[in-house]
């Protein structure tokens, strides 16, 4: 498996396997991912600065991605978004080294990365509790997905 950066042709590819994972998870509705207006066209909303989507590919298959974005508020915020695999891939490691490349991009740009999930998602929380970030008692001020019920923070300082 290839972990790359997003690239045009991907778009459909990507929105296709969130919505695939939302809909398993019951996040197909209004104030989750689902409803975003990027959802449609992740290859240019990456593209600003302190932006990154990357891909998880295999025999130029997409099967997976995540992202890092500024957070609405404080600037020293990163969010971590659209972290969603295919099936056929989960439990094999991979989820591990997309969010470190994350991780390692994120750290060049903010101070904290954040989160937001749902709790339905167990896998999910266990693999965010285990890479380090910590659960809080309420989202940060400025989120947009409104639906969700997990929110996580990590330190990104050494």
């Amino acid at each position: 498996m290839n972990i790359r950066l997003i690239e045009y042709k991907d778009n459909s590819s990507i929105e296709h396997i969130i919505r695939e994972c939302l809909i398993e998870f019951g996040g197909n509705r209004e104030g989750l991912a689902w409803a975003d207006a990027s959802m449609h066209d992740l290859y240019h909303y990456y593209k600003e600065p302190n932006r990154a989507y990357w891909i998880v590919e295999e025999d130029r298959k997409v099967l997976g991605g995540c992202g890092i974005a500024p957070f609405a508020e404080p600037d020293q915020v990163c969010e971590l978004q659209k972290m969603y695999l295919s099936k056929s891939i989960r439990g094999s490691g991979i989820a591990g080294q997309l969010l470190q490349t994350a991780l390692d991009f994120a750290a060049l740009h903010y101070k904290q990365c954040y989160l937001e999930t749902l709790q339905s998602m167990h896998a999910a929380n266990r693999f965010y509790r285990k890479n380090g970030f910590t659960l809080l008692e309420s989202p940060l001020g400025g989120s947009e997905h409104f639906a969700c019920d997990a929110w996580y923070i990590k330190s990104l300082e050494h």
